[in-house]
């Protein structure tokens, strides 16, 4: 499982969420863990809100679906809904998600996004979605198959981070976000394809509040659990945890510094990324 799907199983059994975006943090809903969930759904309203009305049954393609939870929402509303998952657990946990739905069978392709099998799908949906799932893939390889795959008309919607075009200081921190396609490479590449910009709209002072939550849960809440029951094994298992500290050495430092260092912050977030709602529609 990669670490991203391992991400969505821990903030389902950790925060009781059933969505692993950042949620949309208007000055109306207050910033408290209790509220995650609110800003979550306001986040999956608001890309559904891009799509056409499902009165002719829309086909829409959820890329990245994790759990299926926005899948679902777009079957009970009347869309015609298939979702790409590459883990087998997730695959497995949309499948559940979606028992009990009484409208036509939504397809569940288990793959990498890369590997997905366009020549069966050609020109087959009118609505491709990302929602914090374009970043991973390269737009050299997921433009030609949206191409392929979407219907003379067919919309694009990326709901997704990427690196910022303003230059950063190397104040600590700035390395703390992985992650994003640099936003100029991303223009360039999409103006060499068909795709016509409908709405390009920066909404990264709505998410990046969310940083908040995640920097208070990571220093407040895991780091004492963390150094606990580092504390615990080493009283327990000397030899054991100073055998496991040699060999992740590496990794433990790169966790260290990434999620416990403090500086995963809403100013630095909003310095690295730029957090975009895009709209596109292929002729």
């Amino acid at each position: 499982m990669h670490s991203r799907e391992l991400g969505l199983v821990l903030a389902q059994q950790l925060l009781g969420v059933e969505d692993l975006h950042y949620g949309l943090w208007d000055g109306d809903l207050e910033l408290k863990l209790g509220n995650l969930a609110i800003a979550q759904q306001r986040y999956n309203d608001m890309l559904i809100a891009q799509l056409p009305t499902p009165e002719r049954g829309v086909r829409v393609l959820d890329i990245g679906c994790g759990t299926g939870h926005l899948l679902r929402q777009l079957l009970d509303r009347g869309y015609r809904a298939d979702g790409v998952i590459p883990a087998k657990d997730l695959g497995e946990a949309v499948r559940r998600r979606l028992a009990g739905y009484a409208g036509p069978a939504p397809r569940i392709f288990e793959c990498r996004f890369e590997d997905f099998p366009d020549g069966q799908c050609r020109g087959h949906y009118d609505v491709t979605l990302f929602s914090e799932s374009f970043q991973y893939i390269s737009p050299s390889i997921s433009l030609p198959i949206l191409q392929s795959i979407l219907k003379p008309g067919g919309l694009l919607l990326i709901s997704d981070f990427f690196k910022s075009d303003a230059p950063v200081d190397g104040a600590p921190g700035d390395r703390s976000f992985g992650g994003g396609h640099p936003l100029q490479e991303f223009y360039t590449s999409i103006k060499q394809t068909p795709f016509v910009l409908l709405r390009d709209e920066d909404i990264t002072r709505r998410v990046s509040p969310n940083m908040e939550l995640v920097n208070d849960l990571l220093m407040n809440r895991l780091k004492p659990a963390t150094l606990t029951i580092g504390r615990y094994l080493e009283g327990r298992h000397p030899l054991l945890a100073r055998l496991a500290l040699r060999l992740l050495r590496r990794k433990l430092d790169k966790a260290n510094h990434k999620y416990f260092s403090g500086h995963r912050s809403k100013e630095v977030f909003e310095r690295c990324k730029t957090y975009r709602l895009m709209l596109y529609r292929l002729p």
